[in-house]
């Protein structure tokens, strides 16, 4: 454990069911053990029922408050998890487009994994940005105006906020560094 985050507040967006298990809990545990301090906001208080490639019920996750109460005001990153049902649900959450928009607004970072940059289409911040994602939200990303690159995480400064993304689950480990080296720089 380190402390290279003390200090730094991050919130995660997740809804309550179908979140991608390793996609939430990886990226929660990092930020926690580097000294970040993490709210977890999902559509209610009720449990975050994760699902393992999108099938098998895993990790049960207790959110701290709701996506209609958080609030960008004193983060310093959002991070919202993949798994197709949960960004599926996410994308036309009005308080989660708002969110994702307050934070891209203020000039802050933003982290996506998997499916989660559907939000980024229908927030209308996909346009200019270069990413990456789960490959088969690609089109979805290029006809938003986006390039979409196949590599394990991508940093993206431009548009006046920054964005980190990765594909998948296998590129965890990349995609929690960046977002430390990002937070630390």
């Amino acid at each position: 454990m380190t402390d290279t985050l003390n200090g730094k507040k991050i919130l995660i967006l997740s809804t309550n069911y179908g979140t991608e298990t390793s996609e939430l809990t990886v990226p929660l545990t990092f930020l926690k053990e580097h000294g970040a301090q993490v709210t977890v906001a999902a559509t209610t208080t009720d449990p975050i029922e994760t699902l393992d490639g999108d099938k098998t019920p895993s990790t049960v996750v207790q959110p701290d408050t709701t996506l209609a109460q958080a609030d960008a005001d004193g983060y310093d990153v959002v991070v919202v998890p993949g798994g197709t049902l949960n960004a599926d649900s996410l994308r036309v959450d009005a308080d989660a487009q708002s969110l994702v928009q307050s934070f891209a607004k203020d000039g802050k970072v933003v982290a996506m994994i998997c499916h989660a940059p559907w939000l980024l289409v229908d927030a209308g911040l996909a346009e200019g940005k270069t990413l990456t994602s789960y490959h088969t939200i690609g089109s979805d990303l290029r006809n938003a105006g986006a390039t979409w690159v196949d590599q394990e995480v991508k940093v993206c400064p431009g548009n006046g906020y920054r964005l980190i993304t990765s594909r998948q689950p296998g590129d965890l480990e990349a995609f929690t560094a960046a977002i430390e080296e990002t937070l630390t720089a």
